[in-house]
């Protein structure tokens, strides 16, 4: 089966599988859209989370709008997320490994959907420009502006031609101009740096609803020079369709739903924010790049496309948790070769500061190169913790368990100074010097709470007893079981013979034989002193 040609086709099968609900009635964009979104984040288990597509749009002054807003499409859930990736959830990491080894080069056409309509020159605003499309105020109450949250911004290195895509939220400043939040080192500036230095803007084109192949490449963490559409390719299975853009020399997804064509002048900055970020906080003013929009396309019935963001559990967050994790164990596993088997990057900590990586480990130095690699190849994090095989990365119960017996602090922890910090992180006071000369504000925790020696069983009952327990369970109809890890137990080598001898005849109803030698064999008689 081939994969989702546009968005139109994931929207049908996301429906298909219930995982989309439809809002027909009338929505205010600015004050209603994304906090009624919000309220699954904040109220519901994951599995209950869907993707929500507003019918009936209108803005705080009234204004009726064509265009339907689709939100959380994306990554509402991990289940959600595999409906996009058209895989099981299980099966999502390996899956982005594989798109990464095994890109495919998109292919050219000569027309596409995404130019049935074309406002351009003279008829730039003939529609209205900007305010034609619904953007929704993601953080009603804090935000200063409505900001597109889903833009694929499209740009090419002006030294190599190699194209990048990438989610650089963009602030509503007029009809024809949005603002761009991004920051050295990420490829968009390294591309507007370029253009600066050779006293020229930089083209750009802002993609909006492409398949959501588009989507998950766009959001994830490549080295630089990589083609963010053949990594969507590898995801697919098969070459992306393109069009060439109206007025800049950019290629962009020929069923997108919107394409935003333009300029970013590299010759002066604006201020940009406050907006709600992943880290649960408002971010504070930054002075950034701007664009300037040159030409609009969209579907005659285009719908927008927007994720949602700010406090954490997030479709932002769902996002860098599986995509991010995705390419971090690429790396570690096929780059590094190490015995990685999972990595998660924990939500609730916005994914970037928190990692823990599930290893088969080998040999004792395994857990620390990979502790390093991480910082390697990104030094925003924070926190990094390597865990066994049966530790759950990602069930932060399970991790803690590790972490509290399977830690030494003193042998199985260091403490990383001089590493950079987000940007974004508000634990970094950056209006005050660092007392510590030499030092960036930020460091990192690495953790290897790996067994180093054979343990004692868990201490829960052995799976075929687990097992046949559940079936009874299921026979009475008791509510649905979502199993935790552990849930069964195992031996991890500190276990002789005796014990298992002994457990064995317990099972029998046979324990009194061990009573009778207890006392014949293994009886220890103390002296008047007690010794």
């Amino acid at each position: 089966m081939s994969y989702y040609k546009d968005l139109r086709e994931y929207i049908d099968a996301l429906e298909k599988n219930n995982k989309l609900v439809r809002i027909r009635r009338e929505i205010n964009k600015d004050t209603q859209l994304m906090p009624l979104v919000r309220w699954q984040f904040r109220g519901l288990p994951e599995k209950e989370r869907k993707a929500f597509l507003f019918e009936n749009v209108v803005d705080a002054k009234g204004k009726k709008y064509k265009m339907p807003v689709l939100v959380a499409a994306h990554a509402a859930s991990t289940d959600v997320y595999a409906i996009g990736m058209k895989c099981e959830p299980d099966k999502i990491v390996e899956k982005w490994a594989q798109a990464q080894l095994h890109p495919v080069e998109p292919r050219m056409v000569k027309t596409g959907l995404v130019h049935e309509e074309v406002h351009i020159g003279d008829r730039l605003l003939e529609a209205g420009g900007l305010s034609e499309i619904p953007v929704p105020i993601s953080t009603p109450g804090f935000d200063n502006a409505p900001y597109l949250s889903a833009p694929c911004w499209v740009t090419k290195d002006p030294e190599t031609g190699i194209r990048n895509v990438g989610v650089y939220r963009a602030m509503i400043k007029s009809n024809t101009r949005t603002g761009i939040q991004v920051t050295f080192p990420q490829h968009l500036r390294v591309h507007w740096e370029k253009c600066r230095q050779q006293k020229k803007p930089l083209q750009a084109a802002i993609v909006i609803g492409a398949s959501p192949a588009v989507g998950y490449a766009a959001c994830t963490r490549f080295p630089y020079g990589t083609d963010e559409l053949g990594v969507s390719g590898g995801i697919a299975g098969e070459p992306l369709e393109l069009v060439k853009c109206k007025t800049v020399d950019l290629e962009v997804p020929a069923t997108a739903e919107i394409v935003i064509e333009g300029i970013s002048p590299t010759d002066s900055l604006e201020r940009e924010a406050p907006f709600g970020e992943f880290s649960g906080y408002m971010g504070t003013e930054m002075i950034q790049p701007y664009f300037n929009v040159t030409c609009i396309t969209h579907r005659r019935d285009a719908i927008y496309n927007a994720f949602i963001s700010q406090f954490p559990p997030s479709e932002s967050s769902k996002l860098r948790h599986l995509g991010k994790g995705a390419a971090l164990y690429k790396f570690l596993r096929y780059d590094c070769g190490l015995p990685v088997l999972d990595v998660a990057q924990h939500e609730s900590c916005g994914c970037v500061p928190y990692c823990v990586i599930k290893m088969k480990k080998i040999d004792a130095a395994q857990p620390w190169q990979a502790l390093y690699a991480v910082l390697t190849k990104d030094p925003k994090r924070k926190f990094v913790i390597v865990v066994d095989e049966d530790i759950d990365p990602r069930e932060a119960d399970s991790v803690n368990w590790a972490m509290s017996f399977r830690v030494q602090p003193h042998k199985d922890v260091r403490i990383i100074e001089g590493v950079t910090p987000p940007f974004l992180d508000p634990s970094i006071n950056r209006k005050i010097p660092e007392p510590t000369p030499g030092l960036s504000g930020g460091s990192a925790l690495l953790i290897d709470a790996t067994i180093k020696f054979p343990y004692p069983p868990v201490s829960l009952p052995r799976k075929e007893f687990m097992e046949e327990a559940k079936q009874i369970w299921e026979k009475e109809g008791l509510p649905q079981l979502n199993p935790k890890t552990p849930w069964h137990g195992y031996t991890l080598g500190g276990w002789s013979e005796e014990n298992e001898e002994e457990a064995e005849l317990a099972l029998k109803g046979e324990h009194y034989q061990t009573g009778e030698k207890l006392a014949k064999k293994e009886r220890i008689y103390l002296d008047k002193e007690g010794k």
